[in-house]
């Protein structure tokens, strides 16, 4: 899934010599994958993740080889526009895995505090790698190449995953009076915290490769995916909430480091130090906030509360991504770190208030 984004770009900006319709025809897809995702989601919850996720992901994929193929015979530039649209289906895999660990460690809070951090290191490993192996095939091979194997390895990777059924959570019945995951207390203050967290990631990936390039991004993944393994083995703070500020509150100082050193004329390997610095406080951040959400969500509707969080989080990245371009555009890309850093801060500021909201109505461990 890491392999995607770079592989369209590079694939649409070579065949058709225009970066704005390559990241124009990605964002496309992003807006469709947020209105989509919750859905298929709730179908996930509602009939298990291998009735759902096989189909969901052929379907996913169809629309990664019809935009090959559009690409390839110069099709109108409208059809790259529906195909990449037609990838919305690629179901949460992340989200799903997550429920697995949250079913297989439900009353054993510091055995899935360890199962998350896990998660999100993978998480973090696999989309530090992927953009590189992406672009090294379109480069090494052919523009088609990064898509054609990321499609086939999503194919493979929800067929192996779907075939491990002993740990498949059960599905629960729903009543029809079911109420949606957003309207669970504390819920809506969640998501706003993982659309302000999104807008950190966006800004800073868009700041980064205009002053220094993509590859130094990986830098910032590798602190995170480190991190996450340190933070798993850690003994958690029972106050999950209040867990939530301190990283919130470590990622707004961290997110500082990359914007002195920018300002301040710095080597590029020093500002390549701040940022796997600043990515130290990444996968704790997401780890906490993936726990919450584990236990604000009832178990029949976990699938569709964790794809809420995702969809809030990539509708982050797309606003942050789209503030710092216009920032580092107009003001300079040192000054474009201020970006990220007052993202933190907006998250840090709506998790305090969000935390007082339900100390009345605190959430229950499930």
């Amino acid at each position: 899934m890491g392999m995607f984004s770079v592989s369209a770009v590079i694939m649409i900006a070579g065949s058709r010599g225009s970066y704005a319709l390559a990241g124009a025809v990605t964002a496309t897809g992003l807006a469709a994958t947020a209105v989509v995702a919750p859905f298929t989601a709730r179908l996930v919850d509602r009939y298990g993740q291998a009735r759902v996720a096989v189909p969901a992901t052929a379907l996913a994929v169809l629309g990664s080889l019809a935009l090959v193929l559009c690409v390839h015979v110069d099709a109108p530039a409208w059809t790259l526009f529906a195909a990449y649209a037609a990838t919305a289906t690629t179901p949460n895999t992340g989200g799903m895995s997550r429920a697995r660990w949250a079913h297989l460690h439900r009353g054993d809070p510091a055995a899935l505090h360890t199962a998350n951090s896990f998660e999100q290191a993978a998480d973090e490993l696999c989309f530090m790698l992927g953009p590189v192996l992406a672009a090294t095939l379109c480069g090494a091979l052919f523009p088609e190449a990064g898509t054609l194997v990321g499609a086939a390895l999503l194919m493979t990777g929800v067929l192996v995953f779907a075939a491990q059924r002993a740990t498949e959570p059960p599905v629960t019945p729903r009543t029809k009076a079911a109420a949606s995951p957003l309207r669970t207390p504390g819920m809506p203050a969640l998501l706003a915290v993982f659309l302000a967290t999104g807008a950190v990631f966006g800004s800073l990936e868009v700041v980064s490769i205009a002053h220094a390039g993509g590859a130094i991004l990986a830098l910032q993944a590798a602190g995170s995916c480190v991190a996450g393994l340190v933070y798993g083995s850690l003994r958690p703070a029972r106050d999950v909430r209040l867990r939530l500020l301190l990283c919130l509150a470590g990622m707004t100082a961290l997110m500082s480091f990359p914007l002195l050193a920018a300002t301040g004329s710095a080597a590029l390997p020093v500002l390549a130090l701040c940022l796997l610095i600043a990515g130290a406080a990444t996968a704790p951040t997401m780890v906490t906030g993936m726990t919450l959400i584990q236990r604000a969500t009832p178990p029949e509707q976990l699938n569709e509360g964790m794809t809420l969080a995702v969809t809030a989080l990539l509708g982050g990245i797309a606003a942050g991504a789209a503030a710092g371009g216009w920032l580092a555009e107009h003001a300079g890309t040192a000054t474009g770190y201020a970006a990220p850093m007052s993202a933190a801060a907006l998250a840090l500021l709506v998790a305090a208030a969000g935390r007082r909201s339900v100390n009345r109505t605190p959430v229950q461990a499930r």
